[in-house]
């Protein structure tokens, strides 16, 4: 189905500046669209080797704790 859709004409000319000969409107906002789409996917990924590269490092954090703890004798007190 195709629909008609209303664009300012600041939009419009921003689309404008966008197309190459061939392209139409609709190839141009596919085309936005799809980057869009890459970059949340890479975003995403970016952020889940974050929070591996985080985990990882409080994991070497608590280990080297560990390694410590039985050297000193901890005692809490309640004030």
């Amino acid at each position: 189905m195709i629909t008609t859709i209303q664009l300012n004409e600041n939009v419009k000319k921003a689309l404008d500046r966008l197309k190459t000969n061939k392209e139409t409107y609709e190839d141009i906002i596919v085309k936005m669209i799809n980057q869009i789409d890459e970059q949340n996917r890479n975003h995403i990924e970016l952020m889940i080797e974050g929070a591996k590269e985080t985990a990882e490092e409080s994991l070497k954090i608590t280990k080297e704790f560990e390694a410590i703890e039985e050297d000193f004798d901890w005692e809490w007190k309640d004030n």
